[in-house]
């Protein structure tokens, strides 16, 4: 006759029976036809290809010789240039498109972050295959200084490009001039080189 500790032992036996089934089932629904298993380090994740990708390429240094076209350059290949990083290249791509290829090396200076220290540093490295857009001078012959676009005004003399993105800055910021004597304002611009544009300009 079973004593009580052979029902305890034999219900214990059950107990362990059962679980070790449950363990076979459920490794059976995980090997199921259709089923999709989990394998660390071996998940895909979208777009990861084509980030190493532009990783790699910004990462490759420029070879003996090699130049950028700046006009056409992707972003990851123009963060290859010296001092260009990959913000200022996004920006170089992004002022690209809503104004139109540079054209030359002074162009690309009315992208902001780019000063004289950055062309001084790329200007080995680049080149243009597209023109620069022109805004035409008006009938009289004479920039207006209330509306002309940089491209336009660092075309005068004493202004380059920094001082006619100043300028730009300065009216955005303090609105529009009523003298030319207002330039003065402008970080850069004195009495001297206000008597040179004074039959150059139209204040309007």
């Amino acid at each position: 006759m079973a004593t009580k500790d052979d029902r305890r032992a034999a219900l214990l036996l059950l107990v362990v029976a059962l679980a070790g089934g449950l363990v076979r089932l459920g490794g059976l629904a995980v090997d199921a036809p259709g089923a999709i298993g989990y394998q660390s380090g071996s998940e895909r994740r979208p777009g990861r290809d084509s980030v190493d990708a532009a990783s790699a390429r910004m990462s490759r240094p420029l070879g003996m010789g090699e130049r950028i076209d700046l006009d056409r350059a992707e972003a990851s290949d123009l963060a290859r240039l010296p001092r260009i990083g990959p913000a200022l290249a996004a920006r170089i791509v992004n002022d690209r498109k809503l104004k139109g290829p540079f054209g030359s090396l002074q162009e690309v200076a009315r992208v902001p972050g780019v000063g004289p220290a950055v062309l001084e540093a790329i200007r080995a490295h680049s080149t243009f295959s597209g023109v620069a857009r022109r805004e035409p001078a008006p009938a009289s012959g004479k920039v207006r200084l209330n509306t002309a676009p940089e491209s336009l005004l660092q075309q005068l003399p004493g202004i380059g490009p920094i001082k006619a993105r100043a300028i730009v800055d300065d009216r955005r910021r303090h609105g529009r001039y009523r003298t030319i004597e207002d330039l003065v304002r402008v970080p850069g611009i004195g009495t001297a080189t206000v008597e040179r544009l004074r039959d150059l300009v139209i204040v309007r």
